[in-house]
């Protein structure tokens, strides 16, 4: 059984590895949320009790009880309240950790100048207004010129100085795959060998094709759409994949599944893992980055060089005269000058040209002197001539 990859986990924040100091906080708050619940119990009680039964007297039974129980739920619910504050600042942090520099300088900016901006706003309301109202005026003036600055500053990315030349979108890890490359298969591969980094997005109306090819009266159509949702299920199992949450930045428009998987890229700067050559050309022409698994694929296979000697098959007959055709294991097909009449039988060719092609390699051979002499196939003893297509 083949075993998963460990995932890389991300480098953790500072607060995150000092795990003394995140109990510490915790403990402190805790600390001093029971202290508050401690105190404010017998007032609490005392008010309960004057509610009830007119009584205005302080309590005289139970008080240790009462205030060793109300401790050790301020204790608690404390400790809560520092974790989910610890969680929030480490969500934070990761998200601005991920932020390209020139957004940290334009949030950084809006902020500042929100702040400014609120100043004049801030000082009529407070001469008009009663001071009860101060903190709500506050909040509403100063989060809403904040916003406006944030939105302004973004809208203008292309001329601000410290992020003019980047472009609109800038790539951010995300992996999205194509509805090709899943029905494919050979992308699951990939990512269990640890080669495909970053998170891995399939977007809602690929999941939406996958199913229609798969409810296909075709059989051949309903069997493909059926192996790639396989193939996203033990994704699904065996790795962090992510489903639909952003098909939100590629709204539908009426256009096709390859330009919305394009638009969605540059929205969310992720680069593009496909197999399909024409969607390859048209997301280079928008500058969106595309991992083709074919290129991979013919990246990864072995160099063949001429005068080189190869064992061929040669299994059917070729398009020019007296020529036959073989492939290697990967798949490369071998021309194989006069084979026309070795059909059928394996041989050891030698090679003569390597042509270099957009879809693949193709190679050139002619027979082997001693192969041709004899005029039989050169294969180990006892080997027995085939017939061609088996």
């Amino acid at each position: 059984m083949d075993e998963k990859p460990e995932n890389v986990p991300h480098t953790p924040r500072p607060f995150r590895q000092i795990s003394i100091g995140r109990l510490v906080f915790v403990i402190l708050v805790g600390a001093a949320v029971a202290v508050g619940f401690g105190f404010g119990v017998l007032p609490l009680l005392t008010w309960i009790r004057h509610v009830a039964t007119g009584e205005n007297l302080p309590l005289t039974t139970g008080v240790p009880m009462s205030i060793a129980a109300s401790a050790i739920l301020g204790f608690l619910v404390g400790g809560g309240l520092a974790t989910l504050i610890l969680s929030g600042f480490s969500r934070l942090a990761d998200k601005w950790d991920r932020m390209d520099s020139g957004d940290k300088v334009t949030l950084f900016a809006a902020v500042l100048f929100g702040l400014l901006a609120s100043t004049p706003f801030l000082f009529f309301a407070f001469s008009v207004m009663p001071a009860v109202y101060f903190p709500f005026v506050t909040i509403l003036l100063t989060g809403g010129t904040v916003t406006l600055c944030v939105y302004l500053l973004e809208s203008m990315t292309d001329i601000l100085p410290w992020t003019r030349g980047k472009g609109k979108s800038k790539r951010r890890g995300i992996k999205v795959l194509d509805t090709n490359v899943i029905i494919d298969g050979r992308i699951y591969d990939v990512a269990r060998t640890g080669f495909l980094e970053g998170q891995l997005y399939v977007p809602g109306f690929v999941l939406d094709e996958l199913q229609f090819i798969a409810d296909s009266h075709d059989p051949l159509r309903r069997q493909r759409g059926r192996r790639g949702l396989d193939v996203l299920r033990h994704m699904q199992s065996d790795f962090q994949l992510d489903v639909r949450t952003m098909d939100r930045l590629a709204p539908e428009a009426g256009d096709g599944v390859d330009s919305r998987l394009v638009r969605l890229a540059r929205a969310i700067g992720a680069d593009i893992v496909t197999n399909d050559f024409n969607l390859n050309r048209v997301a280079a022409l928008q500058e969106v980055k595309v991992l083709n698994i074919n290129d991979l694929a013919l990246g990864l296979r072995p160099n063949v060089l001429p005068s080189e000697h190869l064992p061929i098959t040669v299994i059917r007959e070729g398009n020019q005269a007296h020529q036959g055709i073989g492939y290697l294991d990967d798949g490369t097909m071998v021309v194989v000058e006069n084979g026309k009449d070795h059909i059928g039988e394996s041989l050891d060719v030698i090679v003569t040209q390597v042509i270099q092609t957009e879809r693949g390699k193709m190679i050139f051979a002619e027979i082997g002197e001693e192969d041709e002499i004899n005029g039989h196939a050169l294969a180990p003893e006892g080997s027995k001539k085939r017939p061609a297509g088996r």
